[in-house]
């Protein structure tokens, strides 16, 4: 689509859409592009693509860096970065290396940063945090607890503890006889028979001897 002289305005190595200026159609440039007006359909620049506060873009745009202060409807690609300001409003995708969006500028689409080069940590990946080991505590045996008094009662003593049984004491022997009565030993005692007394053999006594004959 070629553009005539009048319609839009050059500065150097910059373009101008005027602000009442209004393109349809494919766009193509090999130098920076400053839109005030409007533009509608496709927009490829090897530059830069700026919209002030004042200009519309309703287009699909490709180009090398994109200043966003208007409105931009579609999908921007852009070689190096793509910034949405302050006062930027864009309805589309934006796939760039570098993006920058403002606080209070208004975005509603998808960001495409492309694939993180070997050795670059991106700036939205979190620090991984190394949690300590938590090691068990040593078991520790229960320690008897001393009886609690509930509702005013006392609490009983614990049992004693049980005692080893005696061993059980023999019965004393019986008296001997006559030591009931109160006698000298050997006494019988009343009502009891007196014990034989063995023969004394002295040198006094005398021994019978008797000598039976056998019958013829």
């Amino acid at each position: 689509m070629a553009i005539a002289k009048d319609v839009t305005g050059s500065a150097g190595n910059n373009t101008v859409v005027g602000p009442s200026i209004l393109i349809s159609g494919k766009l193509t440039g090999d130098e920076d592009l400053t839109v005030r007006g409007r533009v509608e359909g496709e927009l490829t620049l090897s530059k830069t693509l700026i919209v002030e506060t004042t200009g519309v873009v309703k287009a699909n745009v490709a180009v090398k860096n994109a200043i966003v202060s208007g409105v931009v409807v579609g999908n921007i690609n852009a070689t190096e970065s793509v910034e949405l300001t302050r006062e930027g409003r864009m309805v589309g995708d934006i796939r760039a290396p570098r993006v920058i969006i403002v606080d209070g500028a208004s975005f509603r689409g998808r960001v495409d940063m492309g694939e993180v080069e070997p050795g670059r940590v991106p700036t939205t990946a979190r620090p991984t945090i190394t949690r300590p080991t938590v090691r068990p505590a040593p078991s520790v045996p229960a320690r008897p607890t001393a009886p609690v008094a509930t509702r005013g009662r006392p609490v009983p003593p614990p049992p004693p503890a049980a005692r080893p049984a005696a061993k059980p004491v023999p019965p004393p022997p019986p008296p001997p006889a006559g030591a009931a009565a109160g006698g000298p030993a050997g006494t019988p005692a009343k009502g009891e028979p007196a014990a034989p007394v063995p023969p004394v053999v002295g040198a006094g006594a005398k021994k019978k001897v008797v000598v039976k004959k056998k019958a013829r």
